[in-house]
């Protein structure tokens, strides 16, 4: 994909500009959420994505790795008993989670396109959906968020994890963007666009937790 052809944000469809030029990548900023978006032409193919996420220490009884998920596994103790039903969407090789949680008794099924490849989980409605650390990585993120709002059932909760981008980050310094399968950092106004344009009745933004509820059905 050329610069002609992304004129448009891939989530809200606002204009972009060039936002920075890092060690020769392209960074562009959209004028309406303020996301800012690695050009495509910097984007890794199917097959380098999957070897990319391969070097990635994924150690489901790893004390760090526990801690840094457990603001959505606490989430999920907050709002969701055990019988309801989750997806772990994008839960990778390594489904802390989703591990996490049947320890407890919780019911959460992991898809993944590369890891857990099942697309009859994609079929069904679920109580909460977790994604966590995967938004970043989404190249049509206006798709992606209208499959997970229409997996969410009335009153479900999508529990999401991403570092926000914002007006006060050294951009050039900050290490997020340097994983080059990182492709789209949201600002907490494309965060709100969301909220506003998926049906989602609130959000809330803790840090690098996002809660998005949908409303209940005599709401809609």
């Amino acid at each position: 994909m050329n610069m002609e052809k992304l004129v448009k944000c891939p989530l809200c469809k606002g204009r972009l500009n060039t936002f920075t030029i890092f060690k020769g990548e392209t960074f562009l900023q959209c004028e309406n959420c303020f996301s800012v978006i690695r050009h495509p032409q910097h984007w890794l193919s199917a097959e380098e994505e999957n070897k990319r996420y391969g070097l990635h220490e994924n150690d489901v009884h790893d004390k760090h790795y526990r801690r840094f998920v457990a603001p959505i596994v606490e989430a999920v103790y907050a709002y969701h008993a055990p019988q309801e039903e989750g997806l772990d969407y994008g839960a990778g090789p390594g489904p802390v989670v989703a591990t996490m949680l049947t320890e407890k008794g919780y019911i959460l099924h992991p898809y993944d396109p590369f890891y857990h490849p099942k697309p009859e989980l994609l079929t069904k409605t679920y109580n909460y959906i977790v994604c966590c650390e995967v938004m970043e990585h989404f190249h049509a993120p206006a798709l992606e968020f209208t499959r997970l709002r229409e997996l969410l059932a009335p009153g479900g909760s999508l529990l999401c994890m991403t570092s926000l981008f914002h007006e006060g980050i050294d951009f050039n310094g900050w290490g997020y963007k340097n994983d080059d399968t990182h492709v789209f950092f949201y600002h907490a106004r494309a965060i709100e666009w969301i909220r506003a344009n998926f049906d989602f009745k609130q959000v809330t933004i803790n840090g690098r937790f996002l809660r998005f509820v949908a409303p209940e059905e005599d709401e809609s």
